[in-house]
């Protein structure tokens, strides 16, 4: 589920977002520990599942940055 950048959210919606995301992000873990516990496993589907883990670590970056406020200097 992508949300267009041109939608602006509210607080509540981003905060609602990220513990998707996180969710998502920890049970990807365990499913790469649990195909690395069985050898031999696909080295592709291992690729494939930490690449989307690393693009959902990158979206919640993203979302948390838009919670913090901008500081003037």
């Amino acid at each position: 589920m992508s949300i267009p950048p041109s939608e602006p959210l509210d607080d509540d919606a981003i905060k609602a977002r990220l513990e998707a995301l996180k969710s998502e992000h920890r049970d990807l873990d365990e499913v790469i520990d649990r195909l690395i516990e069985k050898a031999p496993f696909d080295q592709l589907q291992l690729q494939r599942l930490k690449k989307r883990k690393l693009g959902l670590k990158d979206q919640i970056l993203r979302l948390e940055s838009q919670l913090i406020p901008d500081i003037i200097a």
